[in-house]
């Protein structure tokens, strides 16, 4: 008897060791819709968990005593967090190392890691903690991920960049936002495939400029209201008809969906100076830029919109009749990127991202006249910044569309940011127009790295932006740009420009257009051969850099806007183009014509769609094939795809 009783507890502990320690209990149903975050609340509301982002750390509050609890090591650029439904696990997208890491929340560390596609960025477990959803923002798919075994089962094609992701109460559906596409993507969580595309309608052209009017883009999030009738997605509108002004080219939209149609409802979005429209105490109208995150309230009568750009907390009062009743202007912090609400409705959370702080805002109840106020001291998030003051600063200011913070505004009247164009550092896919003609926003990829700025190369200095920041986005203009700056002025300028220059800010992407270990496809491979030998690209394409832009310097090795030899003529002139005299900065030195380009690295371009300077050409085939030159002119159709898959492989 006592043989058997020892052989059932050795098969037991057996049974035991081959069970991973971090199943959720699948018995515990959760019955609300959830959406991905950088900031989440527990159901009890006693604990806060932040994605520090730029941090690679998660942090635990305890709000009770609003204090933090511990700070977890996780890996590079966690984005967003989610929690199983018995939330006794984290899951941590951890967006540059290509993985999702698992925190137990009993013992307070990472237990495990799931591979994903690149750059996962929005993630939701399922409703009974089986499965976990990941969008891979540059792989354009969703996995799909046994939590039993933590592999992928499936992944789903689901387009271009897939930001965060948000689950049903029921669980049938998942709806994923792409970033820059103004599209929402629906998902049946049973078949496992893609249900409907959502298309954010573009706000028509006014007379007036300076109202709401544009594209759709920067798709931050999608949070479905308590009643789990409508969605709410935070995002702004770009106008590309008419010359970029700070008034006249970036507005702030709340979109709303109607869920059981997975419609849009047009009437009902949220725009400035219509549904967005506070006055203060001159009776102008507040402007507020950059919305990223919503939240509503418990009872689903009020929604509190934060924005990141201007640094404020929007108030709709959603029982009479759903426009703005309140600006909490300069919420305590720097670029609030999440926000989440107690049970009771009480108290909000606000994840100040640049300053890693929790900013806690009361928000007076639900009674229509209650007005939300910040009275206590925000909570510290982390023991260490993992960039210098300096970057972190340059960050800041990136980011920041506050008139009100720095040694000059960067933006008149808190319109716009450097990222209200560049989103999150990047490209913002769209076209805009300048005195110069249709220039397609580039990336900031490299931006430091490879030589000359601007599609004409018409800029050696990066303090030469202040051409941009006054001419663009209204800032500083009290500044003769012909001479030396103020060196607090001077500073922000030297602070944006180590930001852009670190390293660890923009890398190059990995390309999802190469064998799973890396190495080319054989279509690429002929495309090398090509692309250095009978293309010719390399003559412009060349060094690390794939760019001759760095050859542009005087005798010293200094880079400098006089030295026009590695300016080039392709033959993709756009008629709208316009030949400059220069700029003041310069003293006129660096004037241009419309058959002067400067050569664009190719690392990481087949991420930065569309090409060439106007953002004329649609795919890197078209832009191969519209240079005008005799190398290209001599390939067939055959030998262009294939240098084409070779340069979307570079990284």
């Amino acid at each position: 008897m006592k043989r058997w009783a020892l052989f059932l507890f050795i098969l037991f502990l057996a049974s035991c060791a081959k069970q991973p320690m971090f199943l959720s209990n699948e018995s515990v149903l959760r019955q609300v819709a959830v959406n991905s975050n950088n900031i989440v609340i527990n159901r009890a509301g006693d604990e806060l968990y932040v994605a520090n982002i730029d941090v690679p750390t998660v942090t635990i509050i305890d709000v009770k005593t609003k204090k933090k609890k511990i700070e977890i090591p996780v890996g590079r650029e966690p984005r967003q967090l989610t929690l199983s439904p018995d939330e006794q696990f984290l899951y941590v997208s951890c967006m540059y190392d290509h993985r999702v890491d698992i925190i137990s929340l009993k013992k307070q560390k990472v237990v495990g890691h799931i591979e994903t596609g690149i750059e996962p960025f929005g993630l939701v477990t399922s409703q009974d903690g089986r499965w976990l959803y990941v969008a891979n923002y540059r792989s354009g798919t969703l996995s799909i991920v046994d939590l039993q075994s933590r592999k992928v089962k499936k992944d789903i094609a689901i387009g271009h960049r897939p930001r965060t992701v948000t689950i049903t109460a029921d669980g049938k559906k998942l709806y994923v936002p792409h970033y820059l596409e103004g599209k929402i993507t629906v998902i049946d969580t049973q078949k496992e495939k893609v249900i409907k595309r959502i298309s954010l309608a573009p706000s028509p052209d006014q007379e007036d400029r300076k109202k709401s009017q544009g594209i759709p883009n920067t798709l931050e999030q999608f949070v479905i209201a308590p009643d789990g009738k409508k969605a709410y997605v935070p995002h702004l509108l770009t106008n590309i008809d008419t010359p970029i002004h700070f008034e006249e080219t970036i507005f702030p939209a709340i979109s709303v969906i109607r869920l059981d149609r997975d419609e849009e409802i047009l009437d009902e979005r949220k725009e400035l100076f219509e549904e967005i429209n506070v006055t203060d105490v001159k009776n102008e109208t507040m402007i507020v830029s950059n919305p990223y995150d919503i939240v509503f309230h418990p009872n689903g009568k009020k929604a509190y919109a934060i924005m990141s750009g201007s640094e404020d907390l929007v108030v709709f009062d959603l029982a009479r009749g759903g426009n703005a009743t309140q600006v909490l202007r300069r919420i305590q912090g720097d670029n609030p990127r999440g926000i989440v609400i107690s049970p009771d409705g009480e108290t909000l959370y606000i994840h100040q991202a640049m300053s890693h702080e929790i900013a806690i805002i009361k928000t007076g109840g639900e009674q229509t006249y209650a007005k939300a106020k910040q009275t206590e001291k925000n909570i510290s998030l982390i023991s260490k910044d993992s960039l210098s003051p300096l970057v972190r600063e340059g960050k800041k200011i990136f980011y920041s569309a506050n008139s009100d913070e720095y040694a000059a505004e960067i933006t008149k009247n808190n319109w716009m940011s450097c990222a209200s164009c560049h989103s999150d550092g990047d490209i913002n896919g769209l076209t805009l127009l300048t005195p110069k003609g249709p220039r397609n926003v580039p990336s900031n990829i490299l931006t430091t790295k490879t030589g000359l700025f601007m599609w004409d190369g018409s800029r050696d200095d990066f303090t030469d932006y202040i051409h941009t920041v006054q001419g663009e986005m209204g800032g500083m203009s009290q500044y003769d740009p012909g001479k030396p700056l103020p060196a607090d002025v001077q500073h922000m300028f030297d602070a944006l420009f180590a930001y852009l220059d670190d390293p660890n800010s923009f890398p190059v992407p990995k390309s999802p257009y190469r064998e799973k270990d890396g190495s080319l496809t054989s279509t690429a491979k002929k495309g090398e051969k090509l692309f250095f030998g009978k293309g010719n690209c390399v003559s412009c394409h060349g060094g690390i850099y794939f760019t001759d832009s760095v050859k542009a310097a005087d005798s010293n090795g200094k880079l400098t806007t006089a030295q026009t030899s590695f300016l080039h003529d392709i033959g993709t002139a756009n008629i709208l183009d316009r030949a400059s005299a220069g700029d003041a900065r310069a003293q006129f030195t660096n004037p241009r014509t419309p058959k002067q380009w400067d050569t664009p690295t190719l690392r990481g371009v087949w991420a930065t769609a569309p090409y060439l300077h106007d953002g004329s050409a649609e795919t890197i085939e078209e832009a191969i094939a519209r240079h005008h030159i005799e190398d290209v002119t001599l390939l067939n159709e055959q030998e262009i795809k294939q240098i084409a898959a070779y340069v979307r492989s570079l990284e």
